[in-house]
């Protein structure tokens, strides 16, 4: 077994839970890579660990940003890296635990920038605004996220400017810091667990009860406080965060909570699918969440994939 556990999957697929059970039957610590449960003061809507969860096993890379603090794949690589030499340091197993891909990548195999995921909205969106704008203005946008690569890419060169702009506000990570990262980061043995459905509307019913089960705890609340503190203004990555960004319309009074709850919904099932996609790519042990019966029966086939019978770390 390897001194990393790398647990990925969809929202809602019990990746947490299964995540601590691996914690307390080989003494190891959890790092999230979920890009917005670093940010403090949003809880409900990241279905953050609660405090009883953190109490019982030791949690690192939550609540470590303001959600007005930037905080990219390469700041991930690095706090992470730092949290992973602290638990071994102390002879203890490091379980990876979140749905954030591109940050599981950069963490473990160092992938470029051509790993990321087209945003086809986006992409037509910024060729639109280089049509009513010009070339120049376009380019403008790059260089204010991203100097180095500006002044590499000729402004009529658009194509690539676009790419660039898209790199920097799908990934949080420029596009200079993505050619920096994928020279010099090494890769890691980890052993992958993936959580999978056979059955998707399995999974789509787990989002929808989640998204319920938020709503009954104050994730309008909370929504309504985070925006009238800024946290949730556009510049912001925080306020790309799922289950925020469907809620801003009902706390502005532009429509109604079912219609911004059934919103929500949708949205977190296109973003479940597109977390399939991501992380079917990987090997490791593969396990279908439908074809058991309790959490209990998937810690068990987790711990056979790991290889069973390992002592808990003093």
């Amino acid at each position: 077994m390897a001194n990393i556990i790398a647990i990925a999957g969809p929202t809602a697929s019990g990746k947490s839970a299964l995540a601590l059970g691996i914690c307390r039957a080989l003494g190891g610590e959890i790092v999230s890579f979920d890009s917005m449960q670093i940010y403090k003061y949003m809880n409900i809507g990241t279905a953050k660990p609660t405090a009883a969860e953190q109490a019982a096993v030791r949690h690192h890379l939550i609540d470590i940003c303001e959600p007005t603090e930037k905080f990219s794949a390469a700041d991930f690589v690095a706090a992470a890296s730092r949290a992973v030499d602290d638990i071994h340091s102390r002879g203890k197993v490091a379980v990876l635990c979140g749905g954030t891909g591109l940050y599981l990548d950069s963490f473990l195999f160092g992938r470029d920038y051509g790993d990321i995921a087209s945003d086809e909205a986006l992409r037509a969106s910024l060729f639109d605004y280089a049509a009513q704008n010009g070339a120049a203005a376009l380019h403008k946008m790059l260089e204010e996220l991203d100097p180095e690569a500006a002044a590499a890419i000729h402004e009529n060169n658009i194509k690539r400017v676009v790419r660039a702009i898209e790199i920097c506000k799908t990934s949080g990570m420029t596009k200079t810091e993505w050619d920096a990262e994928a020279n010099r980061a090494p890769s890691r043995d980890a052993d992958m667990i993936m959580l999978d459905f056979h059955d998707r509307e399995k999974l789509y019913a787990r989002i929808d009860a989640r998204v319920d089960d938020m709503i009954a705890a104050g994730l309008a609340d909370e929504t309504a406080k985070l925006y009238t503190s800024g946290a949730l203004a556009p510049e912001n990555t925080a306020a790309q965060a799922i289950g925020y960004k469907e809620l801003l319309p009902f706390v502005r009074g532009e429509t109604t909570l079912d219609a911004a709850v059934e919103n929500l919904k949708l949205a977190t099932r296109h973003y479940a699918k597109r977390q399939l996609t991501w992380f079917r790519k990987y090997g490791g042990a593969r396990l279908y969440v439908d074809e058991y019966e309790s959490a209990d029966d998937i810690l068990k086939a987790a711990l056979s994939a790991l290889g069973g019978g390992h002592e808990k770390s003093s």
